[in-house]
């Protein structure tokens, strides 16, 4: 990888992604420089022709590591594992490792994706649902998604004080920025005692109080 200092993360400090991503930076030790592209501000920054250049999908993060521009939250991560190796986020096992992906990707995949600003706005703009309605389908999903993430954790007796083990990895960085977005809309926590309790022994850590939305450049209320 080239020098650390090299490593400069495209974020939006309320994104998801870009919060999954800013928790594995932190647990990898690398430091990295920000390039803030607001998503709202402006008719929305990404949509920008310089920004465009950068990402065509016109989205966050991206990340650049020198001459490499890396794009998508979980391609940022796992390059990020490929080149540094020290404080691994993926177990050692290949039958671990598949868990492991497979939480991170029910977040990622399954549960974000319907969840994250440009679905709202299609949803508003396009489809005419209200607040409340658009506050629905965000709730629905999630508690879809938690519903069978607990279960998953319940079952599985690696589970531990983290997603899989005693130390955080990969489905703890996509687990703790949607716990985020379901407080922020209300979502009831009660019935996923598992996710509750990692999600609090997360944010103790320095690693992941760093990455919080309110503690980034930019944050507002």
């Amino acid at each position: 990888m080239s020098n650390h200092t090299d490593l400069v993360l495209y974020d939006y400090w309320r994104s998801s992604a870009c919060y999954r991503v800013r928790i594995a930076l932190n647990l990898k030790g690398l430091a990295y420089a920000t390039r803030a592209v607001h998503l709202v501000d402006n008719g929305g920054e990404q949509h920008s022709p310089a920004y465009r250049e950068i990402n065509p999908q016109e989205a966050v993060p991206v990340l650049v590591d020198g001459q490499r521009v890396i794009r998508q939250s979980m391609a940022i991560i796992e390059y990020l594992e490929d080149v540094n190796q020290d404080r691994p986020l993926l177990p050692a096992m290949p039958r671990d490792r598949a868990h492991v992906r497979g939480l991170a990707q029910l977040i990622a995949c399954d549960v974000h994706p319907l969840n994250n600003l440009r679905v709202m706005q299609y949803l508003e703009r396009e489809l005419g649902a209200d607040a409340a309605a658009r506050e629905r389908w965000m709730k629905h999903w999630i508690e879809l998604g938690f519903r069978a993430f607990e279960a998953i954790l319940v079952d599985d007796a690696a589970t531990g004080e983290f997603c899989h083990g005693d130390a955080p990895g990969l489905a703890d960085a996509c687990l703790v920025p949607q716990v985020y977005n379901a407080k922020r809309f209300g979502v009831d926590l009660a019935p996923y005692p598992t996710i509750a309790a990692i999600n609090e022994r997360c944010l103790a850590l320095p690693e992941f109080d760093a990455a919080r939305p309110e503690n980034q450049p930019g944050a507002t209320a």
